[in-house]
């Protein structure tokens, strides 16, 4: 799951409503037999193979590194054993890596080492210099986001000193206007700390959205607080080293494969999963999970002959560059005609389904509990899912549908979506701990992208459980013979407005 803090525009907000239609009911499929074929053993069949992978390539199956390739050479096999029609769909991304880690430290007056992360395209380099506090820092911070530090040209000094590193709040502006300004004003490295608000204290990380020239790093709000503060009361001497790697057309591919068409033409079920880590691990939650689940859901709808009798479509997609934006599903989409994304009835989602301190989340399709809600359809497909839970007198709860996952870019043209996941960075609550067991005031998954999202990160208990509700789903919206909608059609009625919709994740503030 891509993690990255996201713009304060509200893009996915931006929505043109065309005459409401009340979704129907979808026929209730007897799912028992796929569920029964779909195994925990079977998944980590999967799982094993990418770990396997990942040990074999540096620990990471990161999109464009050797490890992904074999990643999506591994899927390949196994779909077009199972005899699915299997597509690479190669496309280029501007591929982005910290050579060695990130370090940061004041020199001077009180020396010591800070936690810090390397801004996604963030350029390499080593300065040691003068600390400069840039104007709109607001400390203690207000109620609502609304620091503008480094948001205007104005807010630096014209003539730095030589060597001069940028103290920046996170606030209203993108990283990337931040650090662009930073660097015409003359400044050799920028520090931004998080804004201080609650969900804005903790280490900050984001991404540029382009490649720059000079070095630029997150801390956290109480790290950048106290360098304020000394800044304030004297001068300040700080160290920031960053080494990164930057390939604006390093290839990479989504995995695509389909069943034969259903009897009701002009429909496909797009049911996918992203397929790439990040660098600094072999994400075998994030998302080995996601992908094992629908491979093994791949395999036993064919084995089971299911894939001769479809109402609709089974399009399996594995989605590359997920981990850098969304980039593998948004090139999918971007590459539709409009005839084409007319096709697509629906789009299921698995991301991180393994979680070891999980919770049963479901995409909030119908808005009922955070705006904003997906396209009309989505309620349905939302209530597939906690019908199932239900019916297994399983507990289960919405998430927020805003787009962090390969969803986003199907919403953002009206497809009816939904899907499962487990958690990932957030922290599980008292009450949340009392439903579904686990450990209150600890992270979903410890080691969200991490080197220790291996093998040993997975709570069986959740694939088992997930899995079954990502199979039911499949093959009740497959082999339903009504539709999300009485005349059996989609009818794709709500879309994001705008060209900056789909660049929602590429710059953040």
């Amino acid at each position: 799951m891509r993690k990255i803090a996201l713009a304060t525009t509200g893009v996915l907000l931006s929505v043109g409503l065309l005459s409401p239609i009340q979704a129907s009911a979808i026929d209730d499929v007897n799912t028992s037999k796929l569920r029964k074929a779909v195994t925990v053993s079977g998944i980590l069949q999967h799982e094993r193979a990418l770990q396997r992978i990942a040990n074999q390539n540096d620990g990471t199956r990161a999109s464009g590194t050797p490890g992904f390739a074999a990643s999506a050479d591994y899927v390949v096999k196994k779909l077009r054993k199972a005899g699915y029609k299997v597509k690479r769909q190669t496309f280029t991304f501007p591929f982005f890596r910290d050579v060695e880690a990130p370090e940061l430290s004041e020199v001077s007056p009180n020396p010591r080492d800070i936690n810090t992360e390397t801004f996604q395209y963030s350029g390499s380099g080593e300065v040691t210099g003068p600390l400069v506090a840039i104007g709109g820092i607001i400390i203690p911070p207000t109620a609502d986001p609304s620091s503008a530090s480094g948001c205007e040209p104005s807010d630096f000094p014209a003539s730095p000193a030589a060597n001069s590193i940028a103290l920046i709040q996170r606030g209203t502006c993108t990283f990337e206007q931040k650090v662009v300004n930073a660097t015409e004003a003359g400044f050799k490295a920028v520090i931004i700390f998080n804004e201080g608000q609650p969900g804005r204290q903790e280490l900050l990380t984001g991404t540029l959205g382009n490649p720059q020239t000079i070095p630029a790093v997150g801390i956290s709000f109480a790290d950048g607080e106290t360098l304020y503060k000394e800044t304030q009361a004297g001068d300040v001497t700080a160290r920031v080293f960053t080494k990164t790697e930057i390939d604006l057309n390093r290839k990479t591919q989504n995995i695509i494969a389909d069943s034969p068409k259903g009897k009701i033409k002009g429909q496909t079920i797009v049911v996918g999963a992203h397929l790439d880590s990040v660098i600094a691990g072999p994400g075998i939650n994030d998302n080995g999970s996601g992908t094992s689940t629908i491979l093994e859901i791949a395999e036993q709808l064919k084995a089971l002959g299911y894939t001769k009798k479809l109402q609709r479509q089974v399009r399996f997609a594995f989605w590359g560059a997920e981990e850098l934006g969304l980039l593998g599903s948004q090139h999918y989409v971007d590459s539709l005609s409009e005839a084409q994304l007319a096709k697509i009835y629906a789009n299921l989602n698995f991301d991180m389904v393994g979680s070891p301190n999980y919770v049963r989340f479901v995409y909030d399709g119908d808005g009922s509990a955070s705006d904003p809600a997906g396209p009309p359809g989505s309620d349905t497909i939302e209530d597939i899912f906690t019908s199932y839970f239900d019916s297994k007198k399983l507990a289960s709860e919405p998430t927020a549908f805003d787009g962090r996952s390969d969803y986003g870019p199907f919403i953002a043209e009206g497809i009816p979506a939904g899907g499962l996941f487990s958690g990932a960075e957030g922290i599980k609550t008292a009450e949340e701990a009392t439903i579904y067991g686990g450990t209150a005031g600890k992270p979903y998954d410890s080691c969200y992208h991490q080197a220790c999202d291996t093998i040993n990160n997975l709570n069986t208990k959740a694939l088992s459980e997930l899995g079954d509700a990502a199979a039911d789903a499949t093959l009740t919206l497959a082999l339903s013979k009504t539709g999300l909608f009485p005349d059996g059609s989609r009818h794709a009625q709500v879309k994001v407005t705008g060209k900056a919709a789909k660049r929602a994740f590429k710059h953040a503030s």
